[in-house]
């Protein structure tokens, strides 16, 4: 087997940081865990994972931007496509079910909690979610009939939905009778009183 490189070997350990600090922050929160349990995790002292981020804070930055990456992208395949609408919400809340129990929310909440004294941070938060709002807003985009496109500002009502679904999963982390089938069952009560959503 070939002997990796140097920049090779630095970005398989950056990888591998980032795996164990994403299972932790995910599965004990972000508070609970420490840099040294995060380089226990990985397998490597701490030093490796100082050589590689900052503290932990940049840690919960990246982690949190490559789940909002993936969450993003699950959700659009979950809105868009040929499926009737009636299978689409069904994707939708069989989505957030898995996002509600991945520890992601209480990750959110935590590291906001954490990171309201720096601003730094605050900036960064910002534009993460102005980037959310974004990708929700170009998926939304492709849902709304071209004749009614002009009507429909597209990122304000991402904004506005990404931050009621923010609202509800911060509340699940302390009250488990909050499902998303609870959550969207107005959704589809309008949508069945319009004729848009079989009974």
């Amino acid at each position: 087997m070939a002997r990796l490189t140097r920049t090779e070997s630095q970005t398989r350990n950056r990888d591998q940081v980032m795996a164990a600090a994403r299972r932790l922050f995910l599965r004990d929160g972000y508070q609970a865990t420490s840099l040294a349990a995060i380089a226990e995790e990985a397998g490597f002292s701490t030093g490796v994972v100082y050589s590689n981020f900052a503290g932990k804070s940049e840690l919960a930055v990246q982690v949190l931007r490559a789940i909002q990456a993936e969450q993003a992208a699950v959700l659009a395949t979950a809105m868009t496509g040929e499926d009737p609408l009636g299978a689409k919400i069904d994707a939708i809340e069989a989505w957030a079910e898995s996002a509600f129990d991945s520890g992601w929310a209480r990750l959110e909440l935590e590291f906001a909690l954490d990171a309201r004294t720096d601003p730094d941070l605050v900036a960064q938060e910002a534009q993460r979610h102005d980037a959310a709002i974004d990708q929700f807003a170009t998926t939304l985009a492709q849902l709304v009939p071209p004749a009614f496109a002009a009507f429909v500002p597209a990122r304000a009502v991402a904004g506005a939905l990404l931050n009621v679904a923010y609202g509800v999963a911060v509340r699940r982390t302390i009250d488990p009778s909050v499902t998303a089938e609870r959550e969207l069952k107005p959704l589809r009560d309008v949508l069945r009183s319009l004729g848009l959503l079989a009974s």
